[in-house]
């Protein structure tokens, strides 16, 4: 079935008298997830969770649009990683520049990023947009960090870990290799504490930090972990999304 809200699929059919509020960007990356789970990983996670989210609340009267994936994400850390595939933050601007500059035309005025990989950093991308599309309300949301992880999961880790195998094991099961091939995740941390704390950063070089590309164990991952994640993931999507069609982006602050 054709799904309205998600503009890959809709048509010009449908969409020429709708009146769109929130478009909705998720953006991803391509890149080596341990040994077991595919280099697409946070596309099919960004892009599942958008699209669920989206049709709870268009099912609630709101008029969002899911744009298509973007692909690839900032990988200025894993160079010497194969077929790791990087844009520069500075070319993400540049393609954001030409999108939003469709939407203002267009009276779309709301965009949310969804992302969906945790080299990216939009935040002084979207500060610099704010400037150039004054009537433009442009966000971003970051999914790991929407739920305390430690309710759903045994194992810390932050790429290719027991979250993202979880999830995948519930969105694309096909995709997912057999647990004997599946890497420990291990990983080293900076000799540096201050960056182990979190108040100073670096980037980490990937090879240097991972022998499989994992970055915590994926030992405990299974599907029910990940459907009751997703799902719970996406209920405050809807929230989000509901909220900001609702908002009157002239009068935003109490």
């Amino acid at each position: 079935m054709i799904r309205p809200y998600v503009l890959a699929e809709t048509n010009w059919n449908h969409l020429k008298d709708e009146q769109i509020e929130l478009a909705v960007l998720p953006w991803g990356a391509t890149e080596a997830h341990n040994y077991h789970l595919p280099y697409g990983t946070d596309n099919y996670q960004a892009e599942h969770m958008v699209e669920y989210a989206a049709g709870q609340s268009w099912n609630k009267g709101k008029k969002v649009i899911v744009l298509p994936t973007i692909p690839y994400g900032v990988n200025t850390g894993q160079t010497d990683i194969y077929l790791d595939m990087n844009l520069n933050p500075s070319t993400q601007l540049a393609i954001l520049k030409d999108l939003v500059t469709v939407l203002n035309r267009q009276g779309i005025y709301k965009l949310l990023l969804f992302n969906g990989h945790g080299g990216n950093n939009f935040k002084p991308i979207v500060r610099e947009l704010g400037l150039l599309f004054p009537k433009m309300f442009i966000s971003f949301c970051f999914f790991p960090p929407m739920l305390d992880k430690t309710a759903y999961f045994k194992e810390k880790g932050d790429h290719a870990d027991e979250m993202e195998t979880s999830l995948m094991l519930y969105l694309r099961p096909d995709l997912v290799l057999s647990k004997e091939k599946w890497g420990k995740g291990a990983s080293k941390q900076f000799r540096i504490k201050a960056f182990n704390e979190g108040w100073a950063w670096a980037e980490r070089q990937w090879s240097k930090v991972s022998n499989d590309t994992g970055i915590g164990n994926p030992e405990f991952a299974t599907k029910e972990k990940g459907e009751r994640f997703f799902k719970d993931v996406c209920t405050k999507l809807d929230e989000l999304f509901c909220s900001i069609c609702d908002a009157d982006i002239t009068d935003l602050y109490e």
